[in-house]
């Protein structure tokens, strides 16, 4: 498979969720204090990420 979810535990000891597409991480989240949390996180990408608008914070100087 190309792209997954990864759960993993930092240097801290909290979980994390990075997401990863071809072997590059594409993005990880905040440290979680447990394991369920860091699911929850996924879950939550998965149901709210596919239609979530796209906010470009760029400005252009003229």
């Amino acid at each position: 498979m190309a792209h997954k979810f990864e759960i993993y535990k930092d240097k801290a000891g909290e979980f994390r969720v990075r997401f990863k597409y071809n072997s590059e991480v594409m993005f990880s989240t905040e440290g979680y204090s447990s394991k369920a949390s860091a699911q929850n996180a996924i879950d939550s990408i998965k149901k709210n990420g596919p239609g979530a608008p796209v906010e470009d914070n760029t400005t252009s100087q003229a």
